[in-house]
């Protein structure tokens, strides 16, 4: 793609993320109130929100192809949707439907599309490992695709980052770390859990190259992953990057964040990234207003199917939960 549809591309995806998480909101919350209550509703458990985090995504997988593997985190909406997972599969997925990309079984935070090498965990660092592992294969196979490991910046305090970072500069590995640092570990702010201010200085421990990325810029982002992706592609071993962005809403759906600020949270609106970046297509003469309307509305027409056609799908038959399931034989 040329940069200016590069940049649009980034930006409609941004957009999609945010719309398809309005309607999250919508769907979650359903069953749910007066009384709050994880377990009711057609989309039952935890949700945790990415809308603020959309750069992360653009500006990484812009560079990506069907083959790069992809490793998220718990929070893995923006990144799926910017790799191209299967929007219908995704959705009915969340919503426990027999449609889903795992059958239903998976839900938000355990999302896998094999076709466009994307996975995600629940437990924090657990990415890191397999993505590692992604890039010695395609290493070993003699391709040049690369893998994308993204965790937050409480992952970076747990033993398998150190592991991870050490093993694949061991290995020259192909592979980048993202590093989306929202400031808060859960209720926990970095300042009261990290040692070191930034992460991205912990790549020199490991021989590999360190770049923070301030702002939540979509562009400088783009800039720096291409490099980092390239660098990859080329053999010459792993990079990690940690990017500034923001949480724009609790840890978790129902999360009432007593732990942040007041004026943080008042604050919020002021650097939300998409009319940040919007503006800036704009001013830049990216695009004028009518195109970016007509981005939106495509992609909120997008969205709006997807979720459709999640609500009208069957859920599994009860049967169903036996399956891919690794069980003792019975007792004679």
């Amino acid at each position: 793609m040329k940069k200016n549809d590069t940049r649009l591309w980034m930006y409609s995806n941004m957009v999609k993320s945010r719309v398809y998480e309005e309607r999250i909101k919508v769907a979650y919350l359903e069953g749910k109130q007066p009384l709050f209550n994880m377990a009711k509703g057609p989309v039952p458990g935890e949700m945790h929100l990415s809308n603020g985090q959309e750069p992360c995504a653009v500006g990484v997988c812009a560079h990506l192809r069907a083959d790069d593997a992809v490793t998220a985190t718990h929070r893995p909406h923006h990144i799926a949707i910017a790799k191209g997972v299967d929007l219908k599969g995704m959705t009915a997925e969340i919503f426990g439907k027999e449609a889903g990309l795992s059958g239903g079984k998976g839900g938000h935070m355990h999302i896998f599309d094999a076709k466009v090498n994307f996975a995600c965990s629940g437990i924090i660092a657990e990415g890191m490992g397999p993505a590692v592992g992604a890039a010695v294969a395609a290493k070993m196979r003699g391709s040049d695709a690369v893998a994308v490991s993204f965790i937050g910046e409480g992952a970076a305090n747990q033993g398998a980052f150190h592991e991870s970072l050490n093993l694949a500069a061991v290995w020259k590995a192909p592979v980048v770390f993202i590093i989306e640092d929202n400031s808060w570990g859960i209720s926990v702010h970095k300042d009261k859990s990290t040692a070191v201010k930034r992460n991205s200085d912990r790549a020199s421990a490991y021989g590999m190259p360190g770049y923070f990325i301030e702002k939540n810029d979509p562009d400088k982002i783009y800039e720096v992953a291409g490099e980092a992706i390239s660098r990859a592609r080329r053999g010459e071993g792993p990079t990690l990057i940690e990017i500034e962005t923001v949480r724009l809403e609790g840890h978790f759906m129902g999360d009432a964040e007593g732990y942040r600020p007041e004026s943080e949270k008042t604050a919020l609106a002021s650097i939300d990234p998409i009319p940040l970046y919007r503006a800036k297509l704009i001013a830049e003469g990216i695009a004028e207003e009518a195109l970016l309307h007509s981005i939106e509305a495509k992609a909120t027409a997008e969205v709006d199917a997807v979720f459709a056609f999640a609500r009208a799908t069957p859920l599994p038959a009860p049967e169903q939960a036996f399956d891919c399931v690794f069980m003792a034989k019975p007792a004679a």
